[in-house]
């Protein structure tokens, strides 16, 4: 029997990613997303396409219905959709703020209960929560984004030891730089939001040291089979740190003091 993995946010770069490698594992892959059209390819490799927007309870509850109904079980949920609302706090607004945490923490964590139950029947499951390295370390201007990649990392350490009775696993994949569009969506919305008025000068150096790191950053393919090798592996980490510049912040940031740290980072705004 096909073990079945539900993965969020498929349309594009790691989770499309990780549903290729999954489906090539043998794996019976789900890829849900707002833009279902832009999944044609998983279908023609005989994967399942299934909408979801993570803002919208509805959806949430019948793509896992639909899961169930058709397979009767659910052995991983890969956590991915997400995206990065980057602006100055004072000029973000509080309703996109919201939104920000309704879908990466708060439609998370409803896809996440709705799985739950299924896996604690079966005693077994897998739950696979794409953070970041931003879980770990801050940018300028990503105050937003890094609350709730922080949050999902204590969350997930909850979750953790709430389901290990349960033989159901809980891991942390935190990808560093990646080629995907997330970077360009950012920085578009930085500079909608305060690239005029008093943060201009920073938000452009911003945007500058972004746009000078493309060439280095990890190719999706990369994180696609590190999030899959989380999914499958028999004994699991707890966390994966994959990706550019992952695990020389994320070091550097655990050792270093907040005022050095700082200075490391806002050197590299130029």
């Amino acid at each position: 029997m096909k073990k079945v993995a539900i993965i969020t946010g498929a349309s594009s770069g790691m989770g499309k990613s990780t549903a290729f490698k999954l489906n090539a594992k043998g794996y019976k892959v789900y890829g849900m997303a707002r833009r279902t059209d832009k999944m044609d390819d998983l279908k023609a490799k005989g994967m399942e396409v299934v909408s979801l927007d993570l803002t919208k309870d509805d959806t949430i509850v019948e793509a896992v219905n639909t899961v169930i109904e058709k397979e009767g079980r659910i052995d991983v949920l890969i956590n991915n959709a997400g995206y990065g609302s980057y602006g100055a706090v004072e000029e973000v607004p509080i309703e996109e703020a919201k939104r920000q945490f309704e879908v990466n923490i708060f439609g998370l964590a409803r896809i996440t209960q709705l799985v739950i139950p299924k896996m604690r029947e079966q005693k077994s499951g897998r739950i696979v929560n794409i953070s970041s390295m931003g879980g770990k370390i801050y940018t300028p201007f990503g105050a937003w984004y890094h609350a709730t990649k922080f949050a999902l990392e204590g969350w997930s350490d909850c979750l953790r030891i709430e389901l290990k009775p349960f033989g159901i696993d809980v891991v942390i994949v935190e990808p560093g730089g990646i080629q995907t569009e997330w970077g360009d969506i950012a920085m578009e919305n930085l500079n909608k939001v305060s690239g005029n008025g008093p943060y201009a000068p920073l938000v452009n150096k911003v945007i500058s040291a972004s746009g000078k790191n493309k060439d280095k950053l990890t190719e999706v393919s990369v994180l696609g089979e590190e999030i899959a090798k989380a999914a499958s592996t028999k004994k699991p980490k707890t966390r994966y740190l994959k990706g550019f510049l992952a695990k020389p912040l994320v070091t550097m940031r655990k050792w270093l003091g907040d005022s050095t740290f700082d200075k490391i980072l806002m050197s590299q705004m130029k």
